[in-house]
């Protein structure tokens, strides 16, 4: 089976990349010959840039593919680019959408595939939103060959679960407060990507999931005072933990808030059900108490890599002395 990965090194698709290839797959990476992991060892790399329809174009000559995987499109405007390139090119075009894009709030759980979509919250999931539109109505109208597939905060040893990443590790094994959003019973899912990979891969070369929605999560549900705690353990430290009310943190970083009111404040428990029953081998094998050891072994392998962010540290001060009612209240955008 021939395979086109746009992308394929990050952090969900290099375990993908790695079992396509293990499968048997002849498979195809379109880069711009930049990348922060290494090429897997057997894929053929095709040099182009996918937000340059002429550079692609001329990477792909005549070739034709039994599957075409975008893992880097976020907007109705990198669909239509798709849908120009692909037409007539490929029997399958698999969508990276996202479970963020379900009903926020929720009115139900457990979420399945059928969940409504909606989130006012947050511009990321409305453009996947608007993304997952594009191709049902290309499907539809057209016959374009779409499969969308939804993940959920899917990780590699490189990926902390919390915003501000190592800035709250760092934290942790000074002994600051950190904060945890709401009151941090909430419940959350995470996904290691080698055990996504593994229904990822099993759905490619699938004429029955041509016009279908999947998603393809963990079993595992965690608050997120439990995921801090299984972090500050991995650290050798203890989570001092501070409860600050999502909206508080909107308002001093919007951004972070926004990830917060449009995705993790909420619980998730997903129902796999379709996935398991569409790929019968899906399953998660790695519990979080697992792969966190695995993150934190990567960081402290390289100090290179133990980066703060000195102004989200700030907000992060900020935020707990206003809630402790020792310091000033400061709002502004922080990058995170």
């Amino acid at each position: 089976m021939k395979v086109l990965f746009i992308g394929g090194t990050g952090i969900i698709s290099s375990a993908c990349s790695e079992l396509a290839l293990a499968q048997g797959m002849d498979l195809f990476l379109l880069n711009r010959g930049e990348s922060s992991r290494p090429i897997p060892e057997g894929a053929t790399v095709l040099h182009g840039d996918i937000r340059d329809p002429g550079s692609v174009r001329e990477a792909l000559g005549e070739l034709k593919f039994d599957v075409v995987v975008n893992w880097v499109a976020f907007t109705p405007e990198h669909i239509e680019t798709d849908l120009e390139l692909f037409a007539g090119r490929t029997k399958q075009y698999v969508f990276i959408s996202s479970a963020s894009a379900y009903q926020k709030p929720l009115g139900h759980l457990p979420i399945t595939e059928s969940t409504p979509l909606h989130n006012p919250f947050w511009p990321y999931s409305r453009d996947k939103i608007a993304c997952e539109d594009r191709l049902t109505r290309a499907y539809r109208e057209d016959g374009f060959p779409a499969t969308i597939v939804r993940p959920s905060h899917t990780y590699d040893r490189t990926l902390l679960p919390m915003d501000g990443g190592w800035t709250v590790v760092d934290r942790m094994r000074r002994g600051k407060p950190v904060i945890v959003h709401g009151d941090g019973t909430s419940l959350w899912t995470l996904t290691h990507h080698r055990d996504f990979a593994v229904g990822f891969v099993g759905l490619l070369g699938r004429p029955a999931v041509v016009g279908e929605a999947v998603q393809i999560t963990g079993d595992e549900w965690l608050t997120w005072n439990q995921i801090f705690e299984l972090v500050a353990g991995a650290a050798g430290a203890e989570a001092n933990i501070v409860h600050v009310p999502s909206d508080i943190i909107a308002a001093f970083a919007p951004d972070w808030g926004a990830g917060l009111l449009g995705d993790k404040a909420h619980s998730v428990i997903f129902d796999n059900s379709k996935i398991k029953r569409l790929v019968p081998e899906f399953r998660a094998t790695i519990p979080y108490a697992r792969g966190v050891q695995e993150v934190l072994a990567w960081y402290d392998a390289d100090p290179a890599r133990q980066v703060v962010n000195a102004e989200l540290e700030r907000v992060m001060d900020d935020i707990i002395g206003q809630i402790q009612g020792v310091g000033p209240r400061r709002s502004g955008a922080v990058d995170i």
